[in-house]
């Protein structure tokens, strides 16, 4: 007989207000006291809805790794953004420094589909874009590139309001 194996992957969660949520980043920081080590644990959390293009992370700390990843859904969940978009594409390039991070965001013909690395590719599946091209240029910290990716997000405009607010059509 032949058995099965089982993927150690989390699947995405749907939770009941309509909200995807995925676990992108997991810390585990130990300190040693007399009676041994205590762990505690950090989780970067993304929370999701493709269809209405808003999506939210969250961080938070606890010392057992299910409070952590519940407290960062909640957090997540209170900072949702949503931001202007073209099709299914973005309106135009953005490319936004984080402290380290360097995120570069263009958009791209239909059928490209999402060319990204790991945690921006999380984030813009999660907030419904299509097709985009995306490129970290500077540090790889997973917090710095969902915040950078955040920031680039909400510096979409609408491109009729950028040529009316640069005086270009009246």
């Amino acid at each position: 007989m032949k058995e099965t194996k089982k993927e150690n992957k989390r699947p995405r969660e749907d939770v009941q207000d309509g909200f995807e949520e995925k676990v992108l980043f997991i810390n585990r920081c130990s300190k040693v006291v007399k009676g041994g080590r205590k762990f505690s644990f950090s989780a970067l959390i993304l929370v999701g809805d493709p269809k209405r293009q808003q999506v939210g992370y969250g961080f938070a700390k606890a010392n057992e790794l299910t409070d952590a990843i519940r407290k960062g859904g909640e957090q997540a969940r209170k900072n949702l953004i949503s931001f202007e978009m073209e099709g299914g594409t973005i309106p135009h390039s953005v490319n936004v420094h984080w402290d380290g991070a360097q995120v570069l965001l263009k958009p791209a013909a239909e059928g490209t589909g999402v060319v990204a690395g790991s945690i921006v590719r999380s984030i813009l599946e999660m907030a419904g874009v299509k097709d985009v091209v995306a490129k970290s240029l500077g540090a790889s910290n997973p917090i710095n590139l969902v915040r950078a990716t955040f920031t680039a997000l909400k510096q979409l405009r609408n491109r009729n309001e950028s040529l009316r607010m640069r005086g270009m059509v009246a």
